[in-house]
Parts: C-alpha cells; structure tokens; sequence
C-alpha cells in the first residue's frame, strides 16, 4: 500500500477552534439497525446525537429482504440455539470467533422480546407467534420476517419511531461525517468525536466522550451490487485514517441471486425465495446446484454464487434462473408482495416466467476490529454492524445473521460507551474516552497544501474503480490481476487522494479508494481459498491462514499485516477443499 495511505490524517484542511462546537455524551454516525439500537442504548446514560449522510430510513438495513435469524424457544424443540451456533461456525469456513457466535445467538431472544414489545410487526404463524422461515446454510426454520420480504423496512420502523421519541437523541440527517477527531494522529490517541459537514450549516465539529461507527458496508465499491448508493464505506476510512485496525477485508459476500435485467440496476431477490423451494436452473432448465453442494440451492452463499460463476463459464451463458413456477397460485405474491412488484416493473410473473438472476456484492464482512464489548483498537471508538469486524461471520456470513448482529453488538456499543464518561471528578474511566475535553484538543489542526497534479472526472474514477473490482476482486480472483488492480488504484489514488473536494461526492470517492485498497491488499496476502474469498492461483485452503489480518494506517507499507490467530473449529480447517460441502 502506498504511503500517500498512510500519511494523509484527514480528507480535509481546518481549525478544529474556529468551527462551530457541538457537545454531546456519545455520538453515533450512521442509521441501520446497528446505529439506531446503538443511540437508544447510549441514551440511557447520556445526551446523543445521531449522525446520518442522508435520510434516517436510507440505508441497506431498510432494504433487507431477509429476516432475523433467532431461537427464540426456551426448550429443546425442534430448534436449538446449539443448532444455530453450529449453522453459524459452518458457515463461517472456520474462521469464525466461537465465543462472539455464542453471546450473539444466546442474545437473539432478549433482543427479538425487545423488538415485539417496542411494536415490531413480525409475520406470524397460525398459532400467533412469528412464523418461522429457512434460508441457505440454515439446517432448520429459524428465520423471522415482516410484510413477507420487507423485513429491515420494518426494523427500520420500529427502532427509528423510538430513536425519534428519545428525548436524548437528536438526530443530524443529511449530515457527512468527513473524519473522527483525535488526541494523537500516532494511532495511540483517544477519539474525541468527529467533524462533520451539513448542506445547510457547513462545517461542525461535534466533541462525544465516546463515537460509534454504525456505516453500514462498502458494497457500492462493486458494479454489481445489491447495496443502496449510501454505502460508500465511509466509516470503515474514516476509522483507518484516525489509527484504528481493520480485520478480515478481502471477505466480501456476493449474494448469489440479484434481478439480471439488461440496463436496470441490481434487485436483490431474496434468499426466503430459494427457502420456500424456488430453483436455481440455466436455460435448458437444469438444476445444476444438485450434486454441487449436499444442501444445493440452500447451501451458503459463497459456495451458490461461486457455483454460478463457475456454471456460466462453463455454458458460456449471461446469467441463470430461479425458478418459482411450481409454487402454488398466488403464493409468491402473497409471500413476496415487494419482490412481485418489482418484477412485474419488467414484466416478469413468477408463476409463469423464470426470473433471470445473477450474483452482486451483498455485504462487507472485514471492517472495523472489535472485541467482545464492541470496542475498537482505539480509545473512545466503538463500531457495530456491517462496519465492524467482530469475528461473528468468519469468511462467510451466514444468511440473516446480520439484522441480528446489528441488534445485538449495537446495543452492546451503545451501553459499553458510558465506561468513557468521566466520573464525578472529571477522570475518565474504562476504554478512556475524552476523559474531559482538554484545551489542547480544541487545537486539532489539519493542514493539507495544495496538489499540483492534474485533475481526473470523479465519476470515471468511480465508475472505473467499481469495474476493477468487480472484474478482479469479485467472486473469483487471480493473483495477477490483483497486482494490476493495485497499480490502477495507486493511478487513481495519485490523483484524487492529493485532493481537497468540498462536497460528499468527492470525499466519497476518497473514502472508496481507501476501502478498495484496503480490500485488494488483504486479498492478495491471503494467498487461499476460503469462504468468500476465492483465488484461481491459490485454490486450497491452508491451515497457516486460519487468522484473522489486520491492517493499520500506523503500519509501514512495505509491512505484512498483524495477525490474531482465530479460534475458530480447527477440525473443520485441516484439510477443506473449496467447493466440497464442509466447505461452508
């Protein structure tokens, strides 16, 4: 990685002094699950002020299709939180922390009780409880929905109506968090909260005891991609600029089944289609997931979308099919009104038609390093949600564990930020924190000369870079091409990191030129094969890298990456072939 990565502390030049000061106890940057439980769980303890760069309902939470993944039972039925743990560590190719699948499955219950008792309007069964629903890599029904296939629109609901009626919370939509404030630009200060630009206001800077980094994944890195425009992976850079480590980068899922209609955008369709029995088929209508995986259309969703990839190379074909038509009348509408609606824009009627799909980047597993508590390797930072990295999804993240992890490590996050309030006598206690903002705080000082270099269309780097990624740091990768990838951003990055823009669009391309940086570097060193991440240079999967990488700005770029040896199910790593079922 180049050291222009390293050296450059923010995406913009100022007087931390002569901004306007906004105060608050915890902030919290970004509104998917994560964030909002993450700010009701603060509130408890303190004033917030949730920050989010567009509306409070935009972002890739609202757009989920697929539900929650929880046992919600108190005794041993025909599910068990022992089964969704051993789904979960499956999934994860070995990689996965046993302790973090532990805490967030055994909190499912509480965190779901929460959710129905705040007024969340889960489908339910003929018995009035909510009905229970598979999807692939899950061995039983254990998968809750709302409105059919409009899960996270409801979650969205319910949690932003209680975010909206806390008197502690104030909410800053529309507002960009450019970086995080901190105490030391050596990796080894606290963050004392973060500078933020607003249309209106311009420039703020908003001191917090305690930040929380709730952004949401990077799948706009990608061409293909099922992730709404807000997710530019914004939080991600802006906690590897301030110091902090980022773990596991080069895992990024691609959904297998994303809408293929020539000239329109991605639409995901939902993993709860193949889990009521669809079929994943080519043209001639053959099922070629049977015989590929034991679960076929149903086993995980780096073992399917590989699956695919390899199937069309092989048949020359564009894209392939579910196949829904056997479902009984009326059913796919009834199941699925939102996924309907869409496909009857172009045309398409699942009880007739095949429905053409082809995979895209679905969610953004590496992310911010955190621990069992949320907290990230700097004091006063804590992540939750698709921005983090927790060790809970391992190489492969495991259908609907995510809505579930945002519950659970953002209420974590929002509760473990009170230890970095100071106590009566002003000290800080716990991850540290502020610990009383000091007048040498308020000095913060970015100063950034101007470039002298030409200029490049912002939106070719963007759209070239997308390109890149999705042609040689998608599904299958290459150690080669990866090297070319490197040196196209390394272009890319001369000419656009040297720059001061004054508006999201650009610092969003800074931010997404960091992060795919970030992606390639780690894909590259992990010279395997293994969950989500798929080298035709290096197709097995060795034991040496059952570790998790991390990688920080306060490293040398010549440096290999710290690892932290994964305590994951060292059986299940010793002699995996990829692509053979206990690959997961």
């Amino acid at each position: 990685m180049h050291a222009q990565f390293q050296n450059r502390r923010y995406l913009i030049p100022f007087r931390a002094r002569l901004l306007p000061q906004i105060f608050c106890d915890t902030l919290v940057i970004g509104s998917g699950v994560a964030g909002l439980r993450a700010a009701l769980a603060a509130s408890e303890h303190g004033e917030v002020i949730l920050v989010t760069k567009s509306d409070v309902d935009r972002s890739a939470t609202t757009w989920a299709q697929g539900g929650v993944a929880a046992v919600l039972e108190t005794t041993d039925t025909d599910d068990a939180v022992e089964s969704h743990i051993q789904d979960t560590l499956t999934a994860g190719c070995g990689l996965c922390s046993p302790s973090v699948v532990e805490q967030v499955v055994r909190s499912a219950r509480p965190r779901i009780e929460e959710l129905l008792s705040w007024g969340m309007q889960f489908d339910l069964d003929e018995n009035g409880r909510p009905a229970r629903a598979r999807e692939g890599g899950h061995r039983d029904h254990r998968v809750l929905h709302a409105g059919g296939d409009a899960t996270g629109k409801e979650v969205v609901r319910c949690l932003s109506s209680r975010v909206c009626d806390a008197p502690a919370i104030r909410i800053f939509d529309h507002c960009f968090a450019l970086d995080l404030l901190t105490t030391s630009d050596s990796g080894n200060g606290s963050v004392v909260g973060a500078i933020t630009h607003h249309p209106k206001y311009g420039l703020q800077v908003i001191w917090a005891y305690a930040t929380i980094i709730a952004t949401g994944g990077s799948g706009q890195a990608y061409r293909e991609t099922t992730n709404p425009p807000v997710c530019t992976g914004d939080g991600v850079a802006m906690a590897y600029r301030a110091g902090a480590a980022l773990a596991d980068m080069a895992f990024v899922q691609f959904h297998p089944t994303t809408l293929y209609v020539a000239g329109s955008e991605r639409a995901l369709i939902s993993e709860a289609v193949r889990g009521e029995g669809a079929y994943l088929v080519d043209r001639r209508e053959n099922r070629f997931m049977v015989g590929r995986h034991e679960m076929a259309e149903l086993a995980p969703r780096d073992v399917v979308s590989r699956s695919i990839i390899e199937h069309l190379v092989e048949t020359g074909e564009t894209n392939v099919f579910l196949d829904a038509r056997h479902f009984k009348p009326g059913f796919f509408q009834k199941r699925f009104p939102g996924i309907s609606q869409k496909l009857a824009q172009f045309g398409i009627d699942p009880a007739d038609d095949l429905i053409p799909v082809n995979p895209g980047a679905h969610y953004t597993i590496g992310g911010i390093w955190v621990d069992d508590a949320a907290r990230s390797t700097i004091n006063g930072l804590y992540a939750c949600g698709e921005s983090s990295c927790s060790g809970l999804h391992g190489g492969n993240r495991l259908a609907s564990n995510s809505l579930l992890e945002g519950l659970v490590y953002g209420e974590l996050a929002g509760r473990m930020s009170a230890e970095c309030r100071p106590t009566v006598n002003g000290n800080g206690n716990g991850n540290g924190g502020r610990a009383g903002l000091s007048e040498s705080s308020k000095q913060i000082i970015s100063d950034i000369p101007l470039s002298d270099r030409g200029e490049l269309d912002l939106h070719d780097v963007r759209s070239s870079l997308r390109s890149v990624m999705w042609r040689h740091l998608g599904i299958v990768r290459d150690g080669p091409l990866m090297d070319d990838v490197r040196e196209m951003i390394e272009f890319w990055r001369r000419y656009t990191l040297d720059k001061i823009f004054d508006d999201p669009k650009g610092w969003e391309v800074q931010n997404m030129l960091y992060v795919c940086s970030l992606i390639c570097e780690s894909a590259r060193w992990r010279r395997e094969s293994r969950g989500t991440h798929t080298r035709a240079d290096e197709p097995a999967r060795r034991s040496d890298f059952c570790v998790h990488d991390l990688w920080s700005r306060m490293q040398r770029p010549e440096d290999a990456p710290a690892c932290v040896p994964c305590a994951g199910d060292a059986a299940a790593d010793s002699d995996a072939v990829v692509g053979q079922g206990h690959e997961g």
